[in-house]
């Protein structure tokens, strides 16, 4: 690495330990790299939190498609967002669950409104968003 800054940080030994535990679980080499991720991440999650800010991310959800109309409503919001979603990917789990993961980019806050809808309806039995800066 060419121009890096080093720092001290101070710790305690117990909540090091934890760390260095997590961290070799993890597969990082040394805690520098931990921290750049931890850092990266932290910043990541940050910038998503304003509704202002350009975002990517994805957002996965499950749901049981013999709930009445969820696939109509599915699609008719995603129809209604077709700006923020870029693309699906639908996955058949069982004969009762499905799967989808939609790659989505916009305002913070309309990726958030959206993901808030969908995970909103009856069905839907597990959702999640992740957001990042796309810089």
């Amino acid at each position: 690495m060419d121009n890096v800054i080093r720092f001290g940080v101070s710790i305690e030994p117990e909540l090091l330990s934890k760390f260095d535990k997590l961290i070799d679980g993890k597969g990082y080499e040394n805690r520098s790299e931990a921290i750049r991720d931890m850092m990266r991440k932290y910043l990541a999650d940050t910038w998503s939190e304003s509704d202002d800010n350009m975002v990517v991310g994805s957002l996965t959800i499950k749901y049981g498609h013999h709930v009445a109309n969820i696939t109509e409503k599915l699609t008719s919001l995603q129809h209604d967002h077709h700006s923020t979603i870029h693309c699906t990917t639908h996955v058949h789990l069982d004969s009762d669950e499905c799967l989808e993961v939609l790659v989505v980019s916009g305002h913070a806050g309309d990726v958030r409104m959206l993901a808030d809808s969908i995970g909103a309806l009856k069905g839907v039995s597990h959702s999640r968003l992740v957001m990042t800066n796309p810089e």
